[in-house]
């Protein structure tokens, strides 16, 4: 199996699957998620502990590529330190923008690397990188579940 067969698995698989899509009971923050481009809406939940990511699921509806993407972002994140997520979400978007091109540089990814090639299709760029500019402005700006306007 090659790895753009590989690639397109996991993103059907991820973008079908429910593990990471509901609400959290409890959320700290809570932020929605727009691509007006192509219709991609996701509202994120955290619950965030000791500037840690105790917790992060989200709601909506999207193409694959940004159910997916966001499917793996939670996956990637949880447990994680804010700072850490931070920096890791500047990293995926500059990945995803062709800024960085070394593979080894992105293995904190984990299975986000998978999207490496999204930049070689502008259409689909924004439904990849949708949720991950949607993380990083919920922490920078410490969007609390009480700050939401939909």
């Amino acid at each position: 199996m090659d790895l753009k067969q590989i690639y397109t698995q996991m993103v059907m698989e991820e973008s079908r699957s429910t593990r990471n899509k509901r609400d959290l009971e409890n959320p700290t923050h809570k932020e929605l998620g727009h691509n007006p481009s192509c219709g991609d809406e996701i509202t994120l939940q955290l619950d965030v502990e000791d500037e840690k990511i105790k917790d992060i699921s989200y709601t909506g509806n999207g193409c694959a590529i940004s159910q997916a993407s966001t499917s793996i972002m939670c996956d990637t994140v949880k447990g994680m330190e804010v700072k850490k997520t931070i920096e890791l979400a500047d990293k995926f978007i500059a990945m995803i923008k062709g800024e960085i091109r070394d593979e080894n540089e992105l293995e904190d990814l984990g299975d986000g690397i998978a999207f490496i090639n999204i930049r070689n299709m502008p259409a689909r760029v924004k439904c990849a990188v949708l949720a991950w500019y949607t993380l990083k402005d919920i922490l920078v700006n410490d969007k609390k579940e009480g700050s939401f306007t939909p």
